[in-house]
């Protein structure tokens, strides 16, 4: 049985495996099994991926909202993790700090998945580089310029996985927004045209998440020339765009990038739920 907190948590040859799984049927593992699915902050695409993911291998979701576990308020996060696992083959959280992630993996042996974190968001860099080889045939090698807030969980996690499997990621912030704890080879730059020129992938994600409303006007201001528009991507013309989603048309991305020929978004959306399917088998089969 195997945990999966971070991209880091793989080898080149895990991380490979689950790409390759992504593309293939592997049946039934988890028949007659269930898996909780507990979601301190909601999301559209992880619990659709997630729960078809699971049905797919045979088994039975349950989402449980915030409310009905109340993690560290109503019960410790280690007594959520106990009694989940009396009842389910996978407990899979997307939490607000990721220390209660790694509190619920130490109390259990039952395999825990991360839905997402403050620090990480692995489901979400498997759906990325999927979708890189999908559209380039390769992972190494390839050029994966990244554009606005660098210092988040799908960038740490995009960048742990570049790193392993070979591609060259450039990370443009302004100052102050950069991956603090960035992987060997990442480059880091302030200038956007830098990042992107040469580029086969230009990707990015909102200003603004949740928790960081308070933030807004500042975050907004600082990141404003850091949008992804026309002129942009005119800099890398056989470049393919990528969002982990939601976007905001007008702010981090212009409507004509995000809906013209060369977004990949909504295959990138849809290998969420292959991705995750890949994850749930290998942490189950050992």
């Amino acid at each position: 049985m195997r945990d999966l907190i971070s991209i880091a948590d793989l080898t080149r040859a895990e991380l490979t495996r689950l790409l390759d799984d992504s593309e293939r049927d592997l049946g039934r593992p988890l028949a007659g099994k269930g898996v909780a699915l507990v979601f301190q902050k909601p999301s559209a695409r992880t619990r659709n991926s997630m729960e078809m993911a699971v049905v797919q291998l045979g088994g039975h979701p349950v989402y449980i909202q915030k409310e009905e576990v109340g993690l560290g308020t109503r019960e410790t996060a280690e007594d959520v993790a106990r009694t989940l696992a009396c009842y389910h083959a996978v407990i899979a959280a997307r939490v607000m700090d990721h220390r209660d992630l790694l509190a619920i993996a130490a109390a259990t042996e039952t395999p825990v998945l991360n839905l997402l974190s403050d620090k990480a968001h692995p489901l979400q860099a498997l759906a990325d580089l999927l979708t890189v080889r999908q559209l380039l045939g390769r992972i190494e090698g390839a050029r994966i310029a990244y554009v606005g807030d660098g210092d988040n969980n799908v960038c740490r996690s995009l960048a742990e996985g570049c790193a392993l499997l070979g591609a060259e990621l450039r990370i443009a912030s302004p100052q102050g927004y950069g991956l603090s704890d960035a992987p060997e080879g990442v480059v880091q730059t302030a200038d956007a045209a830098e990042a992107v020129d040469g580029a086969d992938i230009v990707y990015t994600d909102v200003w603004v998440s949740m928790g960081q409303d308070a933030e807004a006007e500042a975050r907004s201001a600082a990141l404003k020339p850091y949008q992804v528009g026309e002129a942009l991507m005119a800099r890398c013309p056989e470049a393919h765009f990528l969002h982990c989603l939601p976007a905001r048309r007008g702010e981090e991305v212009a409507a004509e990038v995000i809906d013209g020929p060369r977004s990949a978004v909504w295959r990138q959306a849809e290998n969420r739920m292959h991705t995750a399917r890949a994850a749930l088998a290998w942490m189950v089969e050992g």
